[in-house]
């Protein structure tokens, strides 16, 4: 895989959360700005991202070959969980940063960050697998994200129905039903949807803003919550796909996805239900900050 394509995919990302830290500095967001703006990305744009990113492919998969991807999904989910449960412990911290650890280890920005990259790595023809592969992220992140982030004391269940959680219902019954809405709904959705990343990018980079950063680069927990997350569990997906018999390039999108920084949508979850919102967007910031190096680092290596 190209190093230099992985790179550039990399450098615009980051480029777009400077540009987000930048217009906190100069009065443009922060504060109510970013709070209004985190309720519209979560309630408008990114469930038309969620369904739109189903129904405006340009062939319908066979029902197999999506069961196929939904199996690997579930491996994905199950090992991240596996190492939520286990890494916290090691890590230590406060109950808050305790929470940002676990939502960290599980949740990737598979869809942000993780779709151009794919797109880049593999062709536009991989997209597909990398929407299906990333369903159960948009149904589990809006579930139980806020449970990890906050603790059950915290946390209700009637705080998981939201427009992000039923587009991912909408979206599944779509793909696994082969059937589609008029594409005007799909142009619509997308048109919408299309403003979610670089407007989540610029939201994230406004939380920074307010962050003492040089204490980003000097926290030993955030490095290592970055080495397992970028480096560690990818290595330990491909050992375990490839033991399964998971061929290309299902098994190349997994092990990239699986590499991909903390989820961007954290930092709004933390906004929304209360949590360390200061440890996850430090753990953001170093995790997409690190990940220039390391995805590209993750492609030469197992794909």
């Amino acid at each position: 895989m190209s190093f230099f394509d992985t790179l550039c995919e990399m450098l615009v990302i980051l480029f777009a959360m400077v540009l987000g830290y930048a217009a906190n500095r100069l009065g443009y967001l922060g504060g109510e700005t970013d709070a209004k703006l985190t309720k519209v990305i979560l309630n408008v744009t990114m469930p038309a991202m969620i369904v739109s990113a189903v129904i405006t492919g340009d062939t319908l998969p066979e029902l197999a070959e999506v069961l196929s991807v939904l199996g690997v999904a579930a491996v994905f989910y199950l090992l991240e969980f596996a190492f939520a449960l286990a890494a916290p412990r090691f890590l230590g911290g406060t109950a808050g940063q305790k929470g940002v650890w676990r939502f960290a280890l599980v949740f990737a920005n598979v869809a942000f960050i993780g779709y151009p990259v794919t797109e880049a790595l593999f062709g536009h023809g991989a997209l597909f697998y990398a929407v299906i592969l990333v369903m159960p992220f948009n149904l589990l992140a809006y579930t139980l994200g806020p449970l990890l982030l906050v603790g059950a004391r915290r946390f209700r269940w009637k705080q998981a129905v939201t427009p992000c959680t039923l587009a991912a219902l909408v979206g599944l019954f779509f793909a696994l039903s082969r059937t589609r809405p008029p594409a005007i709904v799909g142009d619509c959705l997308g048109f919408v949807g299309d403003i979610t990343v670089p407007l989540s990018l610029l939201v994230v980079g406004s939380l920074l803003a307010g962050l003492p950063l040089g204490q980003v680069f000097k926290a030993p927990r955030l490095w290592a919550l970055s080495a397992v997350r970028l480096l560690v569990m990818p290595a330990a997906l491909f050992l375990l796909l490839r033991a399964m018999g998971v061929e290309p390039p299902v098994l190349g999108i997994a092990v990239i996805q699986m590499a991909m920084p903390v989820a961007v949508n954290g930092s709004m979850l933390c906004m929304e239900h209360g949590g360390d919102q200061d440890t996850m967007a430090q753990a953001t910031l170093l995790t997409t900050a690190a990940s220039i190096v390391t995805i590209p680092l993750v492609a030469a290596v197992f794909l």
